[in-house]
């Protein structure tokens, strides 16, 4: 087992050989007998604590050395844990020190049993702080602009709309129904340079053909029955910002053909007017369909799916996601719990598992539903397997004891909670509600190894 770095800041040898050799058998000891060589240990070795004697050389008799390289190191690290040993012990000084970061201040003659003591803690509390940073750099990488998602397929996503938003250019997203296209548009929008203009997104499934072309590109008055007056189309009114156009694959030929000339010349003509209208509207289209299919078949233009497909980005399947399943699904409980009062839900393990088993046809629009209808129908703080309406999911396990059954179980909850919070017992105990104890006997019992 790694032994925790200590630094040593002390200017006489005996007594820093006497402390080396006293905490040699738990810590790995580092020395230092002034601010230079201090200074460079820290920089060179990190160490998770560091005992400082505020009298160092050239000025042993006066603290401001020792309080001088005390705020060097704190502002180096914020987080840095300082012991400060002195036989400087005025309370003025111990207030200083405390004052300028010190963790503790302990007074010469040392007592080594109350130091171990000291040292126990502040360890501790830097082995907390350092997993809250990774557990909110975890939770940073996870979350992306509304989205949630830390498996590889997402993370890539992710990477995608960075690197493409700026762009300004056309963008195709494909996917099954309710994987969240329109939430990765919504994504490209905000990190694009006309994030501050409008977003406005169009189903072309969800309106009649003889009416799509009217709704695009808006119509004179006149312009056939019923025209009253003059109306602007959806490309208008995103002028300055984005056009999603949803289920692009169900646009008649007529009007992907004028779609094809708005995105090559960057202006149209409203139905039934002659007026070149210009407009930087930026598109992106989104589909379930395979559009390569329906342009070998002529169901599809060839020159318009070329003109959209600029950038391509393929968002997975829910079923495919793995881990993230669990972690939206906890996100929606933690949303729909608070918004009908039902704050601190939690998944039981059947639960758990039936969320991993289900196939999700319906994908992130099926999750949703499914928890929402859980939080609604679950009684006390545990949402059960029977409350999704995922029951039917275990019974398909294969017939085992329930020993076997329950070692499984523990067995996958306790790794996949180590995988999430990279191997560091406090969070995942947290997570799973048991004591630290607790967790290192499961993952004994178990025979689970933490840094796979």
């Amino acid at each position: 087992m790694t032994k925790t770095r200590l630094l040593i800041v002390e200017d006489d040898e005996d007594i820093r050989t006497q402390m080396k050799w006293a905490l040699g058998a738990d810590y790995e000891v580092s020395l230092a007998e002034d601010r230079v060589s201090a200074l460079a240990a820290f920089a060179a070795q990190r160490p998770v604590v560091t005992l400082l004697d505020l009298g160092l050389p050239p000025r042993p008799n006066d603290p401001d050395e020792g309080l001088d390289l005390l705020s060097a190191i704190i502002e180096s690290d914020p987080l840095a844990k300082v012991i400060v040993v002195s036989g400087q012990g005025e309370k003025q000084n111990a207030l200083r020190a405390v004052g300028s970061g010190a963790y503790d201040f302990l007074c010469k003659p040392v007592d080594m049993d109350e130091l171990g003591l000291v040292l126990q803690r502040c360890v501790y509390v830097a082995e907390l702080e350092q997993e809250y940073r990774a557990l909110q750099s975890v939770a940073r990488a996870e979350q992306f602009e509304e989205m949630l998602g830390a498996s590889p397929a997402m993370q890539a996503v992710f990477d995608f709309v960075r690197k493409v938003a700026p762009s300004g250019a056309p963008v195709l997203i494909l996917g099954e129904s309710g994987t969240g296209k329109e939430m990765v548009a919504r994504a490209i929008h905000r990190l694009s340079p006309n994030g501050g203009g409008p977003f406005v997104a169009i189903n072309c499934n969800a309106i009649p053909e003889d009416l799509l072309e009217s709704e695009l590109f808006g119509y004179e008055k006149g312009a056939f029955t019923g025209a009253h007056s003059q109306r602007k189309g959806h490309i208008e009114a995103a002028a300055g910002g984005t056009l999603f156009l949803d289920e692009i694959g169900e646009l008649p030929p007529a009007v992907q053909v004028k779609l094809l000339r708005f995105l090559q010349e960057k202006n149209f003509q409203r139905v039934g007017g002659r007026q070149e209208i210009p407009s930087d509207t930026r598109v992106i289209a989104a589909t379930n369909k395979n559009l390569e299919e329906q342009t070998a078949s002529g169901r599809f233009r060839e020159d318009l799916y070329f003109r959209l497909a600029v950038m391509v980005v393929k968002v997975p399947a829910l079923r495919g996601r793995g881990e993230d399943i669990v972690l939206m699904a906890k996100s929606f409980l933690e949303s729909y719990g608070a918004e009908h009062g039902k704050s601190g839900l939690v998944f039981s393990p059947d639960a758990l598992r039936a969320l991993s088993l289900h196939r999700w046809p319906g994908n992130v629009r099926e999750l949703q539903n499914q928890v929402r209808r859980a939080v609604i129908m679950a009684d006390g703080r545990r949402v059960t397997a029977k409350n999704l309406e995922l029951a039917d999911a275990l019974s398909a396990l294969p017939a085992q004891t329930l020993k076997e059954a329950r070692e499984s179980l523990e067995r996958e909850m306790v790794r996949d909670a180590l995988r999430r919070h990279r191997g560091k017992i406090t969070s995942a105990a947290a997570e799973l509600g048991v004591s630290r104890p607790t967790l290192y006997e499961l993952v004994e019992k178990l025979g689970i190894d933490r840094d796979s």
